[in-house]
């Protein structure tokens, strides 16, 4: 029907959509129409228009980044390493130089400039510090000294610490501050009257009236330490040691000691240090019977002064007895030095 308009049955008219022509075939029902034409042209231009990065851009900036912290760790672990150089020199030095010394024939010893090594190695020294009458007693001496005094420094500052630390009492606070403030007291001040009453008490030139002038220098430091040990123990570990019917020294004794005994490892280095170098109370303390070895050392004098090859050789020998106890509690040592580090 090639008319626009056609007639039912009825008389009435009705609209034709227009017949597609017959030779238009596959063409004419693939062809988009004009709308779906537009939308296409505006979406590629919109491509166009927008610029996406590229992912090997992101990945070079990533690149860059992960350079730059390289770089920053690289120069923190140079600067890091030459601060350990710099503390080792300054540290082992002087020690290194006291070996060394301990090696020279006399004339080496007194030599203007000194040398660092001995231009003659001799054990010369060792042989006349050893053989000297009463090195052995004194070195008897200061063991006993050094043992006593870090016993009698363990037993009060643990329970000390303890109670500060679980009870959190004014009092227990004022209490250690107190022991820091007598730490910093010169022990010349305190020195001459331990001396005396000592000297009343008929203790005078004996090892446990040194250990018992040692123990006021170690003890504070000690209570110190412990109540930092402590503080790092959660209380949950007690609670359940009470709950399986553990009283509180029980809990203490059989659970929190335990816990912090790497901590009571390094409290005992240092009070066993600071008896074991300590020297005004022994020169103020002892005469003849409880000498011990620092004050030895500082006897050793010739006619022409100081015997600074026999100084260094029984200082030396003096040296190796802590290194050796340090070496043996290294794991304890450092156990108790990263105790509280890591929590939950």
């Amino acid at each position: 029907m090639s008319t626009a308009e056609a007639h039912d049955d009825g008389g009435r008219t009705a609209a034709v959509v227009p017949s597609r022509p017959r030779h238009a075939g596959e063409a004419y029902r693939t062809a988009p129409d004009a709308t779906e034409s537009t939308m296409a042209s505006q979406t590629a231009q919109a491509q166009q228009t927008i610029k996406v990065p590229s992912p090997a851009g992101g990945r070079k900036r990533r690149g860059v980044n992960r350079e730059g912290l390289e770089a920053g760790k690289r120069s923190t672990r140079t600067i890091l390493w030459i601060l350990l150089a710099a503390s080792l020199i300054l540290y082992g030095f002087p020690f290194l130089y006291l070996l060394l010394t301990s090696f020279k024939t006399p004339i080496d010893t007194i030599a203007v400039p000194p040398t660092v090594l001995p231009r003659e190695w001799t054990l010369l020294n060792y042989v006349n510090a050893l053989g000297r009458s009463g090195v052995l007693a004194s070195f008897i001496n200061s063991t006993q000294t050094a043992v006593i005094s870090t016993a009698l420094s363990l037993i009060l500052a643990v329970p000390a610490a303890y109670g500060i630390t679980r009870y959190k009492t004014r009092s227990g606070r004022v209490f250690i501050m107190a022991a820091l403030v007598t730490r910093m007291v010169p022990p010349v001040a305190i020195g001459i009257p331990l001396a005396s009453m000592m000297a009343s008490v008929g203790l005078s030139d004996t090892p446990i009236a040194l250990s018992i002038a040692h123990t006021t220098i170690s003890l504070p430091l000690s209570i110190w330490l412990m109540s930092s040990f402590f503080e790092a123990v959660p209380q949950d570990l007690e609670e359940a040691a009470t709950v399986d019917g553990c009283s509180r020294l029980g809990a203490l004794w059989r659970v929190v000691i335990p816990v912090v005994s790497g901590g009571i490892a390094v409290t005992a280095i240092f009070a066993f240090l600071a008896s074991w170098n300590e020297f005004l109370f022994a020169l103020l303390m002892t005469a003849v019977r409880s000498q011990t070895t620092p004050v030895v050392i500082a006897n050793f004098q010739t006619q022409f002064g100081l015997d600074w090859g026999s100084m260094t050789a029984l200082a030396a020998v003096y040296s190796i007895p802590v290194i050796i106890l340090t070496l043996l509690l290294q794991r304890k040592i450092v156990a108790g030095m990263t105790l509280g580090a890591v929590k939950g």
